[in-house]
């Protein structure tokens, strides 16, 4: 027994510190948890969550066009009531946060209400009650926060994907600023609701750190569908009169729009924490420096999740906090993987991603086949509406292992998922080709690629 409070006391309910907070209950620890905010933190409640709702809103516009082809005739033009969608929103998020505070209630968590800052190696303090609790050790869980560019003349007119699910009213012009997975997304998402939309990343193209083919194939469809993407380009000024926004980029174009959505990045959530004041080594981006097993530079304060840097995703956080969980307190130690990490991107169209890219690839093998398939979705036949189903992959030529797989088009985020498994088991192209495809299905041209459509060879 010591003198502490708890053994544990978790900063930030959301996917990361909830899940430790639970696993190290389950082991025995007494565990306390502070979220200043909602419980579920930003994936479910501004994040991956209502983004996904969004996106299933969004795509309605599609299947609409789509249905005369098969038959289908809709009487009147079909209406989307914005109002609607986000009262349902609200509820849906409502029920899942509920369902998160009664898990950790269930584990033997105890929940405070407030935010905490830390005063010490085993200290923290409660600010909407003052109180200062004791911890053997702390666990810094409170993900990151969405970049604005301050210096902006006009910087007050625009939202960030946190206000972009509460709005009061739906534009009809939307400018998307940014070139990461969380701009497009948007950027579809607007444009398939109906906003005339415009995405300005200042990049020579989008999705940087995704396979060229990838960003470039992206790039093209979302024109296709009627999103203007300007790359490039940044923004110089937003002035706001009663018609809307005006605003004007470097090259001096002009652009009208109703709201101005910044998704330029997330930087960790780091700011006023007292983490530098306690010890704590962060890197320049304000990220907590850990080791493996999620420790910081004090050793009685660990970090998982974005708040770390390293590799910015839900499933990462998760993952991340049970392992320090069960390491810590369940006498089970392991740390996380983050070289082969599946993920999805739900643009329009969608990507799925597992392994390296081309480029990574060439950087560190000698000899790759590049296996490449491109088509009409069989869905798009009978309505003739664009769109191309996009797979690729990467096997090194000396060992036959593959090294990435990468694929855009419907459901790709539902086939990654289970090719990510086969890629963490350190699957061969020999392995792929001796598996019976499953047919009429776009994922079956992954087990009945035959020829390389190109091979590089440096030795």
């Amino acid at each position: 027994m010591t003198n502490f409070d708890y053994d544990l006391f978790v900063i930030g309910a959301g996917s990361g510190g909830v899940r430790a907070a639970r696993i190290a209950a389950t082991h025995g620890a007494r565990v306390g948890i502070a979220e200043e905010f909602r419980y579920g933190g930003t994936c479910v409640i501004r994040g991956c969550v209502p983004k996904k709702l969004f996106v299933y809103a969004s795509k309605f516009t599609e299947e609409f066009a789509n249905a005369d082809g098969y038959g289908w005739s809709l009487n009147g033009t079909p209406t989307f009531d914005f109002d609607k969608l986000i009262e349902n929103k609200d509820k849906e998020i409502t029920r899942l946060e509920g369902i998160y505070r009664r898990n950790l209630d269930k584990s033997g968590v105890e929940l405070h209400d407030s935010r905490a800052v830390i005063e010490g190696p085993n200290t923290v303090r409660l600010l909407s009650t003052d109180q200062v609790i004791t911890a053997e050790r702390i666990l810094v869980a409170v993900g990151a926060t969405p970049n604005v560019d301050a210096g902006l003349v006009g910087c007050e007119h625009t939202i960030t994907s946190n206000e972009a699910f509460h709005l009061s009213e739906f534009p009809k012009r939307t400018i998307v600023v940014g070139g990461g997975y969380i701009a497009v997304e948007f950027a579809g998402i607007f444009n398939g609701m109906g906003s005339e939309t415009t995405l300005v990343y200042r990049g020579e193209e989008i999705l940087r750190g995704f396979d060229m083919d990838l960003r470039t194939g992206l790039h093209e469809q979302m024109e296709e569908k009627g999103i203007t993407v300007k790359t490039k380009s940044t923004i110089a000024s937003i002035e706001k009169h009663e018609g809307g926004l005006t605003v004007t980029t470097h090259a001096g174009e002009v652009i009208e729009a109703d709201q101005v959505l910044y998704a330029i990045g997330r930087r960790p959530n780091t700011a006023g924490l007292g983490l530098e004041e306690a010890g704590v080594e962060l890197d320049k981006a304000g990220a907590v420096v850990v080791t493996p097993q999620s420790q910081s530079s004090v050793p009685s304060i660990f970090a998982v999740g974005d708040v770390t840097n390293r590799a910015n995703l839900t499933p990462v956080a998760i993952r991340e906090g049970h392992a320090f969980a069960d390491s810590t307190y369940g006498g089970k130690e392991w740390h996380v993987d983050h070289s082969m990490i599946p993920t999805a991107v739900f643009s329009q169209p969608e990507i799925g991603t597992v392994g390296l890219t081309q480029e990574e690839a060439e950087a560190r093998f000698d000899n790759i086949d590049i296996y490449t398939s491109s088509f009409r979705p069989m869905k798009n036949t009978l309505s003739g509406k664009p769109g191309k189903m996009f797979l690729k992959m990467l096997v090194d030529a000396d060992t036959d292992k593959i090294l990435g797989i990468h694929i855009m088009g419907p459901d790709s985020g539902e086939l990654i998922q289970i090719i990510g498994v086969t890629l963490t088991m350190g699957a061969t192209k020999a392995d792929y080709d001796r598996t019976i495809a499953v047919h009429p299905t776009a994922a079956e041209e992954l087990v009945t690629m035959r020829e390389p459509t190109e091979r590089i060879r440096k030795n």
